[in-house]
């Protein structure tokens, strides 16, 4: 009996080896496929956050765009405005010319009188000399008249001589008034513009050829408009495609990983178990520890449980602290660290609250952060962070005995890392803390 059991139990294992090498045959291919599952969603992602950016970009070029048609619109109606002012100047300065056409021809009239005053002068001089003359033949009757004589042919030289200077500075004035009247009209016959004239005529063109490249400006703003408006229409239809492949790339990769936690939940000795047995184990160690710290007084459940997530000044990326931080410092290394040695391919061991914070992380990712180098501390202060993203949260909340993701990390400075994580669920006197993270390489 017992030689016939016996050979039929090594029957049944000859009979199961080949179907446990196909399953974990079965296993390294799904493994495979959900590594590039977790390519192309990341490369998903990355060109869904440019489409983003350019859907973003496009609605500010709208904006900018619609701002420039503003400006030019008010550009036409300053250059409109401007005309109207030039011309109304250039007739303003026309009718002051007429006017001091009129000061010219008033001007010409004093002339005249003071010509005739001259005449009038010469007569009476002629005159006054003629009764001095026959003052002189009277005698000593006509001695007085002589010098009333004499009075007036002096007083009529005065007269001459001042009417001349009259004469002589009006016409002086008249040529320089002449000079300008014709300055300030606009003479269709004279054969050159004056230079006033032509300043005004350089303006009007300026002005003109300031509202023709407005408009010229105007329409091109326009088809700018319309040609942006149908950018960003088919920048938006690219995102929703985005979305509906990011959804399908999802969907696929989370098929992947159920496969792949089916697998290794059945029992077969997969690829992926000493990594998810490590980490089950280290999960252990720290629920452990926790509730040790908190039944020595160490801790204070409300300090254990604090979500209260204090951000540290100048932090970038942001760094947080919370009522945990000291103990997790003090006693998560020990656990931690130890599982690096586990496999050459282990990236990272940490252990998360439930919300993703990382209170300490292993050694040599908890590096002093430099002060403006973002992309360093990216990948060498990963202490005192929280990693919400899908992987991080999923990892944090999880409940089942292990979860296990592939997925990319983000080393800073466009850098990515593929990696497969298993976590397993925190629990602290029957209460979810949060999970440990066992990341490691293909």
């Amino acid at each position: 009996m017992h030689a016939a059991s016996g050979a039929l139990d090594a029957s049944a294992k000859l009979e199961a080896e080949p179907l446990m090498a196909l399953i974990r045959k079965v296993a390294r291919s799904v493994s495979s496929v959900g590594k590039d599952a977790a390519e192309v969603r990341g490369v998903l992602e990355d060109t869904q956050k440019v489409v983003v950016a350019q859907c973003e970009a496009m609605g500010a070029l709208s904006s900018d765009l619609a701002l420039v048609r503003g400006a030019q619109q008010a550009i036409s109606h300053s250059t409109e405005q401007s005309r109207s002012a030039v011309s109304r100047a250039a007739h303003a300065l026309e009718g002051v010319g007429n006017e001091v056409g009129g000061i010219v021809q008033t001007l010409r009239q004093v002339s005249d009188a003071a010509s005739e005053i001259t005449k009038i002068a010469l007569q009476t001089r002629l005159v006054a000399f003629n009764a001095s003359v026959e003052a002189g033949r009277a005698g000593e009757a006509g001695k007085g008249f002589g010098v009333v004589a004499d009075a007036v042919k002096a007083l009529a030289g005065q007269v001459e001589n001042s009417s001349k200077s009259i004469m002589g500075t009006v016409a002086n004035l008249d040529a320089r008034i002449e000079l300008f009247s014709r300055e300030l009209r606009n003479d269709p016959n004279q054969t050159q513009k004056s230079l006033i004239h032509q300043a005004f005529a350089d303006v009007q063109a300026d002005v003109g050829r300031i509202a023709d490249s407005a408009s010229q400006s105007a329409l091109t703003i326009d088809s700018l408009s319309g040609r942006a408006a149908e950018l960003e229409q088919e920048v938006q239809q690219a995102m929703i495609s985005l979305d509906t492949a990011f959804a399908c790339s999802d969907r696929f990769l989370k098929m992947s990983e159920q496969l792949i936690e089916q697998i290794a939940g059945s029992g077969v000795e997969v690829d992926d178990a000493p990594y998810i047995r490590a980490a089950q184990g280290a999960a252990l160690e720290i629920s452990t520890l926790l509730e040790q710290a908190l039944k020595t007084g160490a801790i204070k459940p409300a300090q254990l449980f604090d979500d209260n997530y204090r951000p540290l000044a100048g932090s970038n990326p942001a760094q947080h602290v919370t009522g945990f931080v000291d103990l997790a410092d003090r006693q998560f290394p020990a656990v931690q660290e130890k599982l690096l040695s586990l496999s050459d391919k282990v990236v990272y061991c940490i252990a998360v609250d439930r919300n993703g914070y990382v209170a300490t992380h292993n050694k040599k990712y908890c590096q002093p952060q430099r002060a403006g180098d973002v992309v360093w501390n990216t990948a060498n202060s990963r202490y005192r962070r929280i990693f919400n993203d899908r992987t991080g949260l999923a990892s944090a909340r999880n409940q089942r005995p292990f979860l296990l993701q592939t997925y990319r990390r983000d080393m800073g400075g466009g850098r990515f890392v593929l990696l497969k994580e298993v976590s397993a669920p925190i629990v602290v006197n029957g209460k979810h803390w949060g999970g440990l993270r066992l990341a490691f390489n293909f």
